[in-house]
């Protein structure tokens, strides 16, 4: 062999060599973006979505779903999925189920012709898969909690690269699922405490029963309108459920009394958000919930200063609180009986709203709270009876929002109201003046 056939031989390996880096160094790219992308999120459904966008794109396929096995069921499923909603189905079942079983990697070129393919789920979709990539997703115990797959390679087949890829990626996934499971096993306990916590309080006096849930319903539409970062939205929805629990320190003669309170069970009653702080304080919080006691406590201070306990004005006190201090007002003045009418008109209570706004409210979040639809303020207000909503209502109401209905009803004195506005607030009338529930059976108080 020759100088000149030497050279040319160790330029095509240099040239090869070269190629081979240069692919190594790209995977090694993507994975630590992907990497990277995984571990800034540790809510579960939120991951997943990261997970299989970032597959996706990874691979340079069309779709990617994680199905995550759940033994108690005996079923494969995914919360979330391109294109698709919940899909569950039995981990016995498909290419899916094959490889939760077998722990098996399956790179299928044409999905129809393999008798594993359950085409069940592209008839329910429409959706069509040609080539799929399907791989176990394993923990550090070499457990299979899920599955991996990738439908519809955008250029040719899945290669060996991309299984070495989604090997990597599934291995890291793994672990950040598993710490997002735990998470979310401690958030479900830590709701049902929170929830039986607030529970207690509103069992105690029938006359505001279901306060506490309601006002994290409001609260949660006002955190919505507003876009509030979900970790502020959970901050709220604790801060809600929670903000009347120094209640629990109130005696009966106080708690339930419907007259006129002395002036010192005046002053006990002003005592609980102090005592709600004081008490939320005791309990171990995470770090993302540090704040908690503080926004409970200070739902009854005012943007003036006239407020309570500590007479905080505006940014003074924390945003949420702001939000909470309307939605509390506004079911005070609308909460009810079960089986009794609201005394105070729709309107005037939002004129009270408008009128402390500046003075007692943020305006920004009154604003905010009249951008609630109609269909959601009714199945709040008639909570405990939403079930007896008629749909079509529903659906008309989801049309129009508070803001929408005070203009109607301003304008009833002047002018009569369209033929379509008529139907909409004459709706709306019939829930909040609870119409609805005229025929329906009375219970006592303790059934």
């Amino acid at each position: 062999m020759n100088n000149l056939e030497l050279a040319s031989i160790d330029d095509r390996f240099t040239e090869h060599s070269s190629m081979v880096y240069r692919d190594e160094h790209h995977q090694l790219k993507i994975l630590l973006h992907v990497t990277r992308e995984i571990s800034k999120e540790i809510q579960l459904d939120r991951l997943l979505l990261i997970i299989m966008n970032e597959v996706r794109k990874a691979l340079k396929a069309d779709r990617c779903t994680v199905f995550l096995l759940d033994e108690d069921k005996n079923e494969l499923w995914s919360k979330v999925a391109h294109g698709e909603k919940e899909i569950r189905f039995s981990k016995q079942l498909g290419v899916a189920g094959y490889v939760a079983k077998t722990g098996e990697i399956l790179n299928i070129s044409d999905a129809y012709s393999d008798s594993r393919f359950n085409q069940e789920i592209d008839r329910k979709t429409g959706y069509r898969t040609l080539n799929m990539l399907t791989y176990p997703m394993t923990n550090k115990r070499n457990e299979i909690i899920g599955v991996f797959q990738v439908l519809n390679k955008y250029s040719g087949n899945f290669s060996e690269q991309d299984e070495e890829l989604l090997a990597a990626i599934s291995w890291i996934a793994a672990a950040q699922i598993e710490n997002a499971q735990l998470y979310e096993q401690q958030r479900q306990a830590f709701n049902s405490f929170v929830e039986t916590l607030a529970n207690t309080i509103d069992a105690r006096d029938p006359l505001t029963a279901g306060h506490s849930k309601r006002i994290e319903l409001y609260s949660n539409e006002v955190a919505q309108i507003i876009d509030l970062p979900p970790q502020r939205q959970e901050l709220l929805r604790y801060a809600a459920l929670l903000h009347d629990y120094g209640k629990i320190s109130l005696s009966d003669a106080v708690l339930k009394n419907s007259g006129g309170l002395s002036e010192e069970e005046y002053s006990q009653m002003r005592s609980h958000p102090a005592i709600t702080r004081s008490l939320l304080e005791t309990i171990y919080l995470p770090k993302n919930l540090k704040e908690l006691p503080i926004i409970a406590g200070a739902h009854h201070e005012k943007v003036d200063g006239s407020g309570y306990p500590e007479g905080l004005k505006f940014e003074q006190i924390p945003f949420e609180a702001r939000l909470l201090a309307v939605v509390d007002a506004f079911d005070a003045m609308t909460s009810s009986r079960r089986y009794s009418d609201r005394i105070i008109d729709f309107e005037k209570v939002v004129r009270t709203l408008e009128e402390d706004s500046g003075s007692h409210f943020d305006p920004y979040f009154v604003e905010a709270f009249k951008k609630i639809t109609l269909d959601r303020l009714v199945a709040i207000l008639e909570y405990e009876v939403q079930h007896l909503i008629e749909p079509e209502d529903a659906a008309l109401l989801a049309h129009f929002t508070i803001n929408d209905l005070l203009r109607a009803l301003r304008s009833e004195q002047k002018n009569p109201v369209t033929a379509g506005e008529g139907d909409f607030v004459a709706i709306f009338q019939k829930y909040y003046h609870r119409e609805h529930l005229e025929n329906e059976p009375q219970t006592s108080e303790h059934s």
